[in-house]
């Protein structure tokens, strides 16, 4: 798995969670289901996401998340 997978499938369990949270216990869970949503926007504008610096140094590589593999 790359690097863009894992960002994309990281990214909306936290917004599938914090709205649970949000719907079950406290309102206050949407500001982070906000907050993840204005780091895709941020990222997708500046080409900069803090995950991708951690999961480099975790030892991951690029790759496009949407390409078929090769069997």
């Amino acid at each position: 798995m790359n690097i863009e997978r894992i960002v994309l499938m990281v990214a909306g369990t936290m917004v599938l969670v914090s709205l649970f949270l949000g719907l079950m216990f406290h309102p206050y869970w949407f500001f982070l289901t906000a907050f993840v949503g204005a780091n895709l926007i941020f990222s997708s504008l500046t080409g900069f996401c803090p995950m991708v610096l951690v999961l480099r140094k975790l030892g991951l590589k690029h790759g496009s998340p949407f390409t078929k593999r090769e069997v």
